[in-house]
């Protein structure tokens, strides 16, 4: 058994080659999508009517502000969020390259340009209604994970209803899978329940996206949680 294989996925990750890695991606959808751009539509709309089960979105409830974590260029930013289920939409993304693609764009608020795991909430700053996070969290440790899902619950909107979506891979091997083009772990549904448990959220909805089986995609699932 290798070093590699004794040691927990997440102990693998290293942020410098996960940066390295984005960096060499082009700002578009082709490569924020992993050469998949043909499943946005499909994605988008999955999200839409996760969102809509949870009374948002649909003509239904507009939030009046959201946070994103992992924004990239801003597919989801502009084509989910900004789309009738947020009045205004703060990010947070690491990659210079693609927040230049996001500032100055109508219903951007604040573009914070760092890792998930160096944001924090300012004293007597905003308070949001929904936290988006897709597609990004598995750069980050699980010990970083739970700290990030902290602040986020800190920084939710509570009497308001406000709560907290991650969207991502799960793993199917039976394990967590880490990557080592990207510098990224894909998460067991397992390993996430845990790390939601940890940071004191609970799950009030999960849901399996529908539409990616055909294009030989890892299972993705959504997470709507709230503070505990």
């Amino acid at each position: 058994m290798s070093n590699q294989d004794q040691q927990p996925a997440d102990a693998l990750i290293n942020t410098t080659d996960g940066l390295a890695y984005w960096e060499s991606i082009a700002p578009d959808v082709n490569g924020m999508l992993g050469g998949f751009p043909h499943i946005s539509k499909v994605d988008i709309q999955g999200s839409k009517n996760f969102l809509a089960k949870l009374g948002v979105g649909a003509k239904k409830r507009k939030v009046e502000r959201a946070l994103e974590g992992g924004a990239g260029i801003g597919r989801v930013t502009t084509g989910l969020l900004l789309d009738g289920i947020a009045q205004q939409v703060d990010v947070i993304e690491p990659i210079q390259k693609f927040t230049d693609e996001l500032k100055g764009k109508t219903g951007v608020g604040k573009v914070w340009t760092m890792g998930l795991e160096q944001w924090e909430m300012q004293d007597g700053g905003e308070r949001y209604d929904l936290i988006w996070i897709q597609w990004c969290v598995g750069h980050l440790t699980d010990h970083q994970l739970v700290s990030f899902l902290e602040r986020c619950k800190a920084a939710l909107d509570v009497e308001k209803g406000g709560f907290i979506v991650v969207k991502e891979n799960n793993s199917t091997s039976g394990k967590d899978d880490f990557d080592e083009v990207d510098s990224s772990v894909t998460r067991e549904d397992a390993t996430f329940r845990r790390i939601f448990k940890e940071a004191k959220l609970k799950l009030v909805q999960v849901e399996l996206q529908k539409g990616f089986q055909s294009s030989g995609l890892l299972p993705v699932r959504m997470y709507a949680l709230k503070p505990e």
